[in-house]
């Protein structure tokens, strides 16, 4: 049994690895609506609105010095207050998003970031997939992966 635990979490560990690219490109468009005045507006279905949370405070309480405070707003379980309160410049980022939650900020004109266990997800401009059926073990890459958008949209702030 605890083979199968760790090779589960292995294996969503690697397939992480396998899409750094795609990590970097999300973190690097959100980087630009930084740029261009954007709010990230952060959400999740059920549990992972305690994530939404956590993003949200994330960009806006850096717990790193000198690491410069980024707008952001938690809109907790609630997707359509992203039509409410979204602008073009603004960020969505969905965590465990339902079919449909991010059509309303892409039609505005938002940058859209869906951190999903499913890969077909048209509706988002980035997928960033868990590659996982455990969802303790999706729920862990998700917590990776907002913190490695968190590193790297300040990677890119700084390196202008």
């Amino acid at each position: 049994m605890l083979d199968e635990i760790v090779a589960s979490r292995d294996a969503a560990g690697a397939a992480l690895t396998a899409e750094v690219d795609a990590v970097i490109e999300a973190a690097n468009a959100m980087s630009d609506r930084f740029r261009a005045g954007g709010r990230l507006l952060a959400f999740g279905r059920g549990e992972a609105a305690a994530d939404a949370a956590h993003v949200a405070v994330e960009f806006t309480h850096p717990v790193i010095v000198g690491k410069r405070a980024l707008p952001a707003l938690c809109l907790g379980g609630e997707p359509a207050l992203l039509g409410m309160w979204g602008r073009p410049q603004d960020i969505a980022v969905g965590i465990c998003p339902a079919t449909g939650d991010l059509a309303a900020a892409r039609s505005l004109g938002l940058l859209t970031v869906a951190l999903t266990a499913n890969e077909e997800f048209p509706e988002a401009d980035h997928v960033l997939c868990a590659r996982s059926a455990d969802p303790l073990v999706a729920r862990e890459i998700h917590i990776t992966v907002y913190h490695l958008l968190w590193e790297l949209v300040h990677v890119f702030q700084e390196a202008e």
